[in-house]
């Protein structure tokens, strides 16, 4: 596992030392930690204090990204969530954990080891037991599944394809706009350690929706998402209702994958601030 980056760790200092209530911003693929800057001050605002770590070996910026591609290839779900724990540990407070389409799997797997105080995993992505597989899905995820070799390379989204995955329901220009600034290749492991799920009883793609120490969860769908439609969020919510704690799902009308990007991030920032503060206080 990747030691964290110096900014990283002072990040994480500053937030174990502030008092704060921490939250944890865990992004997907093709996408940078950064993409949660605008998250980050929003909650910063209301009183918390924030990390964003990046998955191993991540570049710092997107031009860094899209010069070496390579630096995402081989990076496994189990690898991931262990990132994000160490720095879970490092807090002297359990966190609320947001995250975003595999973001959002890894949050609830963080979630089922009963390391975060409340979470919400928006228009996340499938784990074992989730049984939908939409054509909208499918065709989103072929950039990567339609070649077996993806599996130990990064893969890189052309304009095109980020605008049926992620940007399908913004206009041409802001569609543009968000893969200009936001779009970097992705490991492609991931996706395939997702697909294959159902077939493998030892998948890294799986989350222990019972333990009860997984506390409140919030499920977050896009209406319109192409990537992770309505079918497979609602499959994921009726796994996870299984559990003792708070399990909740909520649709936002007329927004695609990019709902945590795009001119109307605010609006699902304001759901998630308000399930945390309804049940920060009482999972603590």
């Amino acid at each position: 596992m990747s030691e964290f980056t110096a900014p990283e760790q002072q990040e994480i200092n500053r937030a174990s030392a502030s008092g704060l209530q921490p939250i944890v911003f865990v992004h997907g693929l093709w996408l940078l930690s950064s993409s949660w800057d605008p998250w980050r001050a929003f909650f910063e605002k209301h009183g918390y204090t924030t990390i964003a770590p990046g998955w191993p070996d991540d570049p710092t910026t997107v031009e860094e990204a899209n010069k070496d591609p390579e630096a995402f290839a081989n990076k496994h779900i189990k690898q991931v969530t262990d990132r994000y724990i160490a720095a879970i540990r490092q807090l002297k407070t359990k966190p609320a954990v947001i995250g975003h389409s595999f973001g959002g799997l890894i949050a609830q797997r963080i979630a089922g080891e009963g390391a975060s105080a409340v979470t919400v995993a928006i228009d996340p992505a499938p784990f074992r037991g989730v049984l939908p597989l939409p054509a909208s899905s499918l065709k989103a995820s072929a950039p990567v599944l339609t070649n077996p070799l993806n599996y130990n390379r990064a893969v890189a989204l052309t304009y095109e394809q980020f605008r049926f995955a992620f940007a399908n329901v913004v206009d041409e220009t802001e569609a543009h706009e968000l893969y200009e600034k936001y779009a970097v290749p992705a490991s492609g492991a991931p996706l395939f350690q997702a697909a294959t799920a159902n077939l493998n009883p030892w998948t890294e793609a799986q989350v222990d929706s019972t333990n009860p120490a997984r506390g409140p969860l919030l499920l977050i769908s896009g209406e319109k998402d192409n990537t992770v439609p309505w079918a497979i969020a609602h499959a994921s919510y009726k796994r996870e209702a299984r559990n003792p704690g708070v399990t909740e799902i909520q649709e936002i009308p007329n927004r695609g994958h990019s709902l945590t990007i795009d001119h109307g991030w605010q609006e699902v920032a304001e759901v998630a601030l308000a399930f945390l503060a309804k049940h920060m206080q009482k999972s603590q």
